[in-house]
């Protein structure tokens, strides 16, 4: 009886300490790439940091600098306007 509860009390931790909150980024990082739009500023998981010139369904357009590349929407982790300005 008592290495069930211990299973349970495992099994618990791991739910609210590792899987919980990797789900929850996972629904705000699709959340925010489901809401770009044209002129945010983003940077990709390559580190490249652009504008955001048009959005398809699944990939966007990024110019960085006199560059424009198109991108997955899965490559996009953040917003430029999130990082703080001494790490530009």
């Amino acid at each position: 009886m008592e290495n069930a509860i211990l299973i349970v009390l495992m099994i618990l931790v791991f739910y609210f300490f590792m899987i919980r909150p990797n789900v929850k980024k996972q629904k705000e990082q699709k959340k925010f790439r489901d809401a770009l739009s044209q002129g945010d500023k983003i940077v990709t998981i390559g580190g490249i940091h652009g504008k955001v010139l048009s959005v398809d369904s699944s990939s966007v357009l990024v110019q960085s600098d006199s560059s424009k590349i198109r991108f997955d929407k899965s490559a996009i982790i953040q917003s430029a306007e999130d990082i703080p300005q001494a790490n530009r």
